[in-house]
């Protein structure tokens, strides 16, 4: 396994077997903090019909193809970035 760590992560590594690391205060609530907010960002609460035309359907299903992923994925992975502000128009 240590073949595959950066230089960094050997350090820390090392640093961690011999005993020289230790937990900061709090540290399990913010770990614990850190999982639900990784719930909540797959929780998947609402369900949305949409209908687009046969040839955005395509397109969407095409890419989904080439992109390894179902077209439900695609599709809210594209409204997500756009609302996030993180999928602009072209210009």
């Amino acid at each position: 396994m240590s073949d595959t760590l950066s230089a960094e992560e050997r350090d820390i590594l090392e640093r961690f077997e011999r005993g020289k690391l230790r937990s900061v205060p709090g540290v399990e609530r913010e770990i614990e903090a850190a999982r639900q907010a990784a719930r909540q960002t797959f929780n998947k609460t609402r369900r949305v019909n949409l209908r687009v035309t046969e040839r955005d359907f395509n397109l969407a299903h095409s890419r989904a193809r080439e992109e390894g992923i179902p077209y439900q994925t695609l599709l809210s992975s594209v409204i997500h970035k756009y609302l996030a502000g993180r999928l602009t128009e072209k210009q």
